[in-house]
């Protein structure tokens, strides 16, 4: 069983203690109630069978991105590496830059959003208040509008917090629905069911070497993404 057939995302990086991936839109990171095989358990097996692992393979899931979304996602290969991963994103020692594809030019071009974001159970999505609400979460983001496209604006996103949906309702909330993104007001969707955006970079601290690493995440084979670079 290669990396081919079981049709995993993209490897950017792999060795005994972290193993990080291009996910591809639709994958799921972790197990839900569709019931669908999500990501780190495809991994779990191609590490079984590339490395001859005896037993269960342990894999830990270090943070995640939504399914229509893409990009760079680390998995830890210990439990130490897990933990001290764990750590870094809790105290936001790690860098996430992503990049967002909207219809409409956000106004002013360059700024950072302050919303304080609840989480609604009963359609999974994320509401932005520009005031504190019961149940709600500070959510800040830097955005920059990078490239113009002959019908879309590609924005720099840096994340501040990492709340549920948080660059989708944040964008929306002002107006700029991201490309694709039915659930937060775009117009219609993408054909594979993706949505225009894409975890371009982390940075993060070696869990064990303790050296500064980056990752990039290629974009998906889309004309639109392609047009980005």
């Amino acid at each position: 069983m290669s990396k081919k057939l079981i049709q995993l995302s993209e490897i950017l990086f792999e060795d005994n203690h972290l193993l990080v991936v291009n996910k591809k839109a639709g994958d799921l990171v972790q197990g839900d109630k569709t019931g669908d095989e999500p990501l780190v358990e495809k991994l779990k097996k191609y590490i079984k069978v590339t490395y001859n692992k005896p037993g269960e393979v342990f894999l830990g899931v270090v943070h995640r991105l939504d399914r229509p979304t893409s990009g760079v996602v680390v998995f830890a290969k210990t439990s130490k590496a897990l933990s001290r991963l764990n750590e870094q994103f809790a105290k936001k020692e790690t860098v996430k830059t992503y990049w967002a594809i909207v219809k409409k030019l956000p106004e002013p071009p360059q700024d950072t959003l302050t919303h304080y974001l609840k989480k609604t159970e009963a359609n999974n999505t994320s509401k932005a208040y520009t005031k504190e609400v019961s149940g709600s979460k500070i959510a800040i983001l830097h955005y920059d509008v990078i490239k113009k496209l002959s019908n879309y604006f590609l924005l720099e996103i840096q994340l501040e917090t990492g709340r549920h949906h948080q660059i989708r309702a944040q964008l929306s909330s002002i107006g700029c629905p991201i490309k694709g993104d039915l659930k937060y007001g775009a117009k219609r969707s993408n054909p594979d069911g993706s949505i225009g955006l894409h975890a371009r970079k982390l940075q993060i601290i070696h869990p064990v070497l303790k050296t500064e690493m980056t990752f990039v995440a290629p974009l998906p084979e889309d004309p639109i993404w392609q047009a980005c670079l």
